[in-house]
């Protein structure tokens, strides 16, 4: 590991200061989970770190019922699935699917310091917070020398590794907007261990049903690991919407989303294999979102 300076910030403007003064040569630190592996392997080198947990704003939880929740970016991964002492439950009982990511997310350990945020801003193809964010409708909040701005999170990652921050750019928080009636969400993936694996492929979904629980008002659904980026298949959510809850529509649904997949064969598994495991795995998402539905 080369030597780097490390700052710690006490505002979202100190942070943005440090970071816009180098440029691409600096980034944020909250729990580390990715960014001191990448500098001790020599994936990435900097010449300044800047520590931002002792932000306020990044490590808060709100709840505003005109807005939703925002979930400070360095919020770690256990307060996500926890009972908060000012949100309580409410997270997970409005979107479960978030839960299931969160929870699953390395090590129990790796949850008292990762976070949801960091999840996202590392951008990696297997991210598992990513998909329960892009079908929850979430808005990444970003800070930066021009000001602040919110990018759609399904346009939030570039590639792997690389994601939509300008040099200086901050990520401060995620706001999910809140849950509508007779809707719920479901987050799975398939890995070759029990836990602490990376996913070879992933699938989140979500649906708002109409009252009866027999109709598919609206339904997203997001892959990971199978691409560049984790893929929003909005082409797959919609075929679905004001169609029954059957087996024969979210079949549809599935082959939708295996064809807006675009995986590669790697060490982990073929192109052939990861296709397949989309449409399991959409199934299943799709399948677990409607009876959570039902049930909430």
């Amino acid at each position: 590991m080369k030597n780097f300076e490390y700052s710690v910030a006490h505002t979202v403007d100190e942070a943005v200061s440090l970071l816009a003064e180098k440029g691409d040569q600096a980034r944020p630190i909250a729990g580390g989970t990715d960014l001191v592996v990448q500098l001790r392997s020599g994936r990435r080198t900097l010449e300044r770190v800047v520590q931002v947990k002792d932000i306020p704003e990044l490590t808060s939880m709100s709840l505003d019922p005109s807005i939703g929740v925002t979930i400070g970016a360095a919020a770690e991964c256990y307060r996500i699935y926890g009972k908060d002492p000012i949100l309580g439950n409410f997270i997970s009982q409005a979107y479960p699917g978030l839960i299931d990511a969160a929870s699953m997310i390395g090590s129990i350990q790796i949850q008292g310091r990762a976070s949801v945020g960091g999840n996202l801003a590392n951008a990696a193809p297997s991210g598992d917070a990513i998909c329960p964010l892009i079908v929850l409708g979430a808005k990444a909040v970003v800070a930066g020398p021009s000001g602040r701005r919110e990018i759609a999170v399904e346009d939030f990652c570039t590639g792997p590794g690389r994601n939509a921050l300008e040099p200086g750019e901050l990520l401060v928080s995620m706001v999910l907007p809140m849950n509508k009636p007779h809707s719920s969400s479901h987050y799975l993936r398939f890995i070759p261990r029990n836990e602490m694996d990376i996913a070879v492929a992933g699938s989140g979904a979500s649906v708002v049903l109409d009252e009866a629980g027999a109709v598919i008002q609206e339904a997203k659904i997001a892959i990971a690991s199978v691409g560049p980026t984790p893929i929003y298949c909005k082409e797959a959510g919609d075929s679905l919407a004001g169609k029954e809850a059957s087996e024969e529509n979210i079949q549809h649904a599935s082959e939708l989303a295996m064809a807006a997949a675009t995986p590669i064969t790697d060490m982990r598994g073929t192109v052939e294999q990861r296709r397949h495991l989309v449409g399991v795995l959409t199934r299943r998402a799709l399948n677990g979102a409607i009876q959570r539905a039902k049930e909430a």
